[in-house]
This record gives structure tokens, C-alpha cells and sequence, in this order.
């Protein structure tokens, strides 16, 4: 009875070790955004605990991102924003998506798998988006960004952050897929500024900087 048992737990041991071994594939998925100079790649990776990193220029980089530094190689390629599970690639006028495409999702898919940075040290740390000096109002626009619009935001491979809140108007950085996109606009004025104006009545006007 005993050596049955031990037998049973080694092969349970021999089981574990094995699928601990064992490396789930990296897979890189494809998204189009509302933005037609802007394509979105979901992976089934944890990139960041939560927010983005964007680098609307190679200048930007300033070493913080090696993944990012890897894609900005690539011809075509303006900006790029790194996500929780996903990156977004926009390419320049004169960038051709065929060949923009092509080289950013291999670039995503070695890196990943050869388990390298993906972003500096700093940008792994959850960051808390509320400040001690923080007015109410401004705890209560920043709560409503993180909890409603940033997520929903996300799907579509873009993100909005907080900037300032003076004399009624809330400033907003609109990055990823929303930078530049057609329907930003829209978004935010009929989106943002009426959710915010609905439980904030303060609140007068939404801008983008």
C-alpha cells in the first residue's frame, strides 16, 4: 500500500514538472480599430498591470521599451502603445500597411516568445491614478475614467488619460487607436463629456490636448 502510494506521487510529481515545462504559445491576434492608421495586437501575455505606455514618437522611446524600440524598426511605423494584453501600431502617410503589418506582428511574436522586456522596470509597478491633492471632482473624473471609459476605450486599441481639470473644463490626452481617429471627436463630446456632465453638473466642457 505504501509503495502505491509513493508511486502515485511521483507520477503526480513527474506530472506537475512537466506541465510547468511545458510553454503555452504565444499568440498575437489581429484587431482593426476605429482608426484606419491604427491596428491593434491582442496576445495572450500580461504586458502591464494596468494602464498604458504610449510612445507617439521613436524620440519618445528614451529606452523605456525595448519591444517598443524593436517595432518603431520597422518601416512605416509613427507611434505605438503598449496595453495590459495588447499593442497598438500606427503607421505613418507614407507607411504601407502590407509590409507595416508583416514586420510589427513577427517583431510582437519573437520577442515575446524569447521572453525578453517588454517595457523599462518602472512601467511594471501598479501606479495609483489618484493624487493626495486631488480635488473630489477631480477623484470623481478620474474614477470614472479608470472604471468606465478607459476599459471600454481599450477594446478598440486606444486609451484616455487624465491631464487637468481647471475652471469647468476637463483636459484629456487621447492616446493609441483615439489619437488621430476620425470618430474621436464624436467620442468625446457625445461619450465622455455627457457621462461626466451627467454626475459631475460642474463640469462645462471636455477637450482633448
Amino acid at each position: 500500500m505504501v509503495n502505491e502510494i509513493q508511486k502515485n506521487e511521483a507520477i503526480l510529481i513527474k506530472w506537475k514538472k512537466e506541465c510547468f515545462m511545458t510553454k503555452v504559445p504565444v499568440y498575437v491576434s489581429l484587431e482593426f480599430t476605429p482608426n484606419p492608421s491604427t491596428l491593434k495586437y491582442t496576445v495572450n501575455r500580461q504586458l502591464l498591470k494596468s494602464g498604458t505606455v504610449n510612445f507617439p514618437t521613436r524620440d519618445a522611446l528614451k529606452d523605456q521599451s525595448p519591444l517598443a524600440e524593436k517595432i518603431f524598426e520597422v518601416a512605416g511605423v509613427e507611434a505605438v502603445m503598449i496595453g495590459k494584453d495588447f499593442v497598438t501600431v500606427t503607421k505613418s502617410e507614407a507607411g504601407d500597411w502590407d509590409k507595416v503589418h508583416q514586420g510589427a506582428s513577427k517583431v510582437i511574436q519573437s520577442h515575446l516568445e524569447a521572453e525578453l522586456p517588454v517595457v523599462a522596470k518602472e512601467h511594471l509597478e501598479e501606479k495609483p491614478s489618484d493624487s493626495s491633492d486631488d480635488t473630489d471632482v477631480v477623484k470623481r473624473i478620474k474614477e470614472i475614467l479608470d472604471q468606465e471609459i478607459r476599459p471600454a476605450v481599450a477594446q478598440d486599441g486606444g486609451d484616455i488619460t487624465f491631464e487637468r481639470y481647471e475652471q469647468g473644463v476637463v483636459y484629456l490626452h487621447l492616446q493609441g487607436a483615439c489619437s488621430g481617429c476620425p470618430s474621436a471627436t464624436m467620442t468625446l463630446k457625445v461619450g465622455i463629456e455627457n457621462r461626466l456632465r451627467e454626475e459631475i453638473p460642474e463640469i462645462q466642457e471636455v477637450v482633448s490636448v
